[in-house]
């Protein structure tokens, strides 16, 4: 039986041109979704009633929880993929995928925290959502460091993904946790099951948003993952002379330069 020609970009010589395209689309696109998404939180979408001005901070606070955790789901998912298929190329887009992760859980706990200030008069409080946010971002650096605290590429790429996937029973906690304790944190004002608590302007302006961060997730992750994939590569020709394209460094053949160099830029990135 003949392969799916989509099975074909699991090679790496494959994947790495097409993501490259992908990326830069999605760049773009990134761009042009965070414009129209600002300009409606900040420049359309009414005062809140109650929280005033103070709330506009949702429309960077909530797609950053959102992608958080959307994130860590797919990350988990590659990483599935990987063990089930020992597939290299899973496992170099999960552990690309984890520093926008843990930037994105950052960005949600820190906009939290500026929200919470004038909302409920404290940066902080262990409560149940903020908590379990928080293990998230220690989930992500867990993963990362781990990764990268055994030398073994292939045994380090099972032990990190064993790990995502065990810490996949957080993201529920995360989700739910409005909902199974008495938490500070209000409810969700966005629901697949009973209609928005809010204007429409300021849900289109948050799902704009949050489509931008999911686009620049995907541009910045493929980005990492072709440096991921010239360092492992590094002795095939063509790992060598798209290294050496990327760096200008000229004519020099050599394996050993073009590996150090493609590490660099994976280190790098």
């Amino acid at each position: 039986m003949a392969a799916h020609p989509l099975f074909r970009y699991a090679a790496p010589q494959a994947f790495y041109p097409l993501a490259g395209q992908v990326a830069r689309i999605a760049g773009w696109a990134a761009a042009v979704l965070t414009a129209i998404g600002l300009f409606i939180g900040f420049g359309i979408a009414p005062t809140d009633a109650q929280q005033g001005e103070a709330y506009r901070i949702i429309f960077v606070h909530v797609p950053a929880a959102w992608m958080s955790m959307f994130i860590y789901l797919v990350m988990a998912g590659w990483a599935a993929v990987g063990l089930v298929f020992n597939a290299r190329l899973a496992f170099t887009i999960a552990r690309a995928l984890a520093p926008t992760g843990a930037l994105m859980t950052f960005l949600a706990l820190w906009t939290g925290a500026l929200w919470g200030r004038p909302t409920w008069g404290t940066w902080w409080v262990w409560d149940a959502r903020l908590t379990s946010e928080l293990m998230l971002l220690f989930l992500y650096l867990g993963f990362l460091a781990l990764h990268g605290a055994i030398e073994d590429a292939r045994r380090a790429d099972r032990a990190a993904a064993l790990l995502a996937l065990v810490g996949v029973v957080n993201v529920p906690i995360i989700y739910f946790s409005v909902v199974w304790w008495n938490t500070l944190h209000q409810g969700a004002s966005v629901s697949l099951t009973r209609a928005p608590s809010m204007a429409m302007t300021m849900l289109a302006g948050m799902l704009v948003m949050a489509l931008a961060f999911w686009m620049y997730t995907v541009a910045v992750t493929l980005r990492r993952a072709r440096l991921m994939v010239l360092a492992r590569e590094a002795h095939a020709p063509w790992a060598q002379q798209e290294a050496l394209a990327l760096t200008g460094a000229g004519g020099c053949p050599a394996a050993s330069h073009t590996g150090a160099t493609a590490r660099a830029m994976e280190t790098r990135a």
